[in-house]
């Protein structure tokens, strides 16, 4: 048990579904594997399946787009954040897009090293979503329009031809050839001379495809800084701005063959996309319509055509239920949910491997069995400040359990915490201007007065007390909540609710629809959060506080429901289920709440 390396335990059963979509050439539907933090999504990618899926004929694609921060990757020896990734400083969107169109770009390239993508599939592609006349002839003259000159009357294909020939002369030949591998001595290609120049020819019209898609982007440059400084939006210069990497995804797609090459894609982290920044409102539009822009024409292309499999990957809960929604209806992905293990499961791979069994019930009650919390935890214990602890018989395992639990409030939750706080503060000056809709700010809402004024100080006191009013509500629902129970979601309307679903504290799983604490443990901060606030109060404060709780509380204890609740059937609380159906809610919390 001592300095015993951390392993990763398979999961086969998810191994299995995810394997079993990959394997297909072609899919109708892309996958979303979605799920808490810490449960080991990005761990079973990496380290399970993406070497399988890059043999043989398989070839696959991996985009992180959270690479782009710095600060919090472990590309850069850093850790993932146990908040959600919109509390980190958002990364430029021109980052994220180079990422995606490289990774495409190098596909692609496979591709046509394997014969599967030719010059005359480029073209039939391109010519079916663009008109190419004039870019064509544009590309063609380049600089010196008079040399160049085309007639009016060439066909479409001949201009492609004529423009594939150009630019092949203006390329750089050891370029093109290291693309293809045959400039590498060591694992030099041989091929005849018209072979070599057909794939030459078949790079050459991927160069020129991308030339042909940046120009009539450039086109657009001005309406698209107009969209971005008014505001609105436009569903064709949003696609304007995705062309190139969905021309490269229906390449890849209709170059799919069993057998031969079967690409497949999985892009991480999809949900710092939408937060991505611009540095020039003329290049792009924003990264929420580049996001929606990318996923509405995967969706078409699936549902039209076929797409080659891919999987997004992602802790946010946008994905569990609502994007479905706001992208058609509820079985418009294929929805893949991943919780990690149940107490007894996690109990099975843990106990006398990496913790005694009386260390096991302190972390069971205290942490739970989220993954990432083990394997943290285990790191800590193999640290020198715990084994001199230990030898001077000055510490106990409770004491590092308590370092990791304060670790946790300090760098996690409050942060987090104060980030909702500001939500809300910007909930009450948009209520106070008018920018909230009367729905959500309907006769009996707790949050329906805020202050009249948007004074810095009463907005921040609102704020609190909504928000502690929330926690509390919370606590007494035993930390969770079927938002679908009574098909209103009335929930969602709590801003409260969305700020800390917002700020990644709680998660809305999709099945059972239970919106929860990420961990247990991060329940436990929760509860230290409220008790430290009530406890800084002033009598004022407290007085506000009570005022709140007894006049116009939140109560959802009528969304304590059992798994399979029928809204036409009698309500059945949760609080009564058994133990085994608490472990199908959320298996990181089955163990009775924490006290304050």
């Amino acid at each position: 048990m001592v300095n015993k390396p951390w392993r990763i335990i398979p999961r086969p059963l998810l191994e299995t579904v995810l394997n079993n979509h990959a394997h297909h050439h072609r899919v109708p539907q892309p996958l979303i594997l979605h799920g808490p933090r810490g449960v080991g999504k990005t761990t079973l990618i990496l380290e399970r399946l993406l070497g399988e899926w890059n043999q043989g004929p398989h070839l696959t694609g991996y985009v992180d787009f959270a690479e782009s921060i710095k600060d919090h990757h472990p590309h850069f020896n850093q850790s993932f954040p146990w908040a959600s990734w919109s509390n980190c400083p958002p990364p430029a969107l021109p980052d994220c897009t180079d990422k995606l169109e490289s990774c495409l770009e190098s596909m692609a390239h496979k591709g046509v090293q394997l014969g599967a993508i030719t010059s005359q599939q480029v073209f039939s592609t391109l010519f079916k979503w663009h008109s190419l006349h004039s870019t064509l002839r544009r590309v063609i003259q380049g600089n010196k329009g008079s040399k160049n000159a085309v007639s009016d009357k060439v066909s479409g294909s001949v201009l492609w031809d004529r423009a594939v020939f150009v630019l092949s002369a203006r390329c750089d030949a050891e370029e093109i050839d290291g693309v293809l591998g045959l400039s590498d001595k060591k694992k030099k290609r041989s091929l005849y001379m018209e072979e070599a120049s057909y794939y030459r020819e078949a790079v050459v019209a991927l160069q020129l495809a991308k030339e042909v898609v940046k120009i009539q982007h450039s086109w657009r440059h001005n309406a698209i800084a107009h969209l971005n400084r008014t505001g609105g939006f436009s569903r064709s210069l949003a696609n304007s701005c995705t062309d190139w990497p969905c021309l490269l995804l229906e390449l890849l797609s209709q170059a799919a063959e069993i057998d031969h090459f079967q690409p497949k894609l999985v892009i991480n982290n999809i949900e710092v996309l939408k937060n991505a920044i611009l540095l020039d409102e003329s290049s792009s539009v924003s990264g929420s319509m580049y996001h929606d822009s990318l996923i509405w024409r995967i969706i078409a292309l699936g549902a039209n055509e076929r797409c080659l499999p891919l999987v997004l990957v992602t802790s946010d809960s946008y994905y569990s239920y609502q994007a479905y929604m706001d992208f058609g209806f509820p079985d418009i992905f294929i929805s893949r949910e991943i919780f990690g293990w149940n107490p007894q499961e996690a109990k099975l791979h843990m106990v006398t491997d990496y913790f005694s069994h009386s260390e096991w019930l302190i972390i069971a009650e205290v942490l739970g069995s989220n993954p990432r919390h083990l394997f943290e935890l285990y790191a800590l214990k193999q640290g020198n400040y715990y084994q001199k602890l230990v030898d001077n018989k000055d510490g106990t395992f409770e004491d590092i359990v308590d370092s990791y639990l304060a670790y946790l409030q300090i760098t996690v939750v409050n942060p987090a915490m104060d980030r909702a706080l500001g939500f809300l503060q910007k909930f009450s000056v948009d209520a106070h201007r008018g920018k909230i809709s009367k729905d959500r700010l309907r006769f009996g809402a707790p949050w329906r007065h805020p202050p009249p004024t948007d004074e810095p100080t009463l907005c921040a006191d609102w704020a609190k007390v909504q928000l502690m009013d929330f926690v509390q509500s919370f606590v007494n629902t035993e930390f969770g909540v079927n938002y679908l129970a009574d098909c209103s979601l009335e929930i969602f309307d709590d801003p409260s609710a969305v700020a800390l679903v917002e700020v990644g504290l709680l998660y809305a799983q999709r099945d059972p629809s239970i919106i929860r604490p990420v961990s247990r443990a991060i329940q436990r901060c929760l509860v230290r959060w409220l008790v430290q606030e009530r406890l800084k109060m002033g009598f004022r404060e407290s007085l506000q506080y009570l005022w709140q709780r007894i006049i116009r509380g939140r109560s959802y204890r009528h969304l304590m429901l059992q798994v399979g609740y029928n809204s036409f059937n009698s309500v059945q609380r949760w609080v009564k289920s058994s133990e085994a159906d608490r472990d199908k809610f959320c298996p990181d919390m089955a163990m009775e709440q924490p006290s304050c």
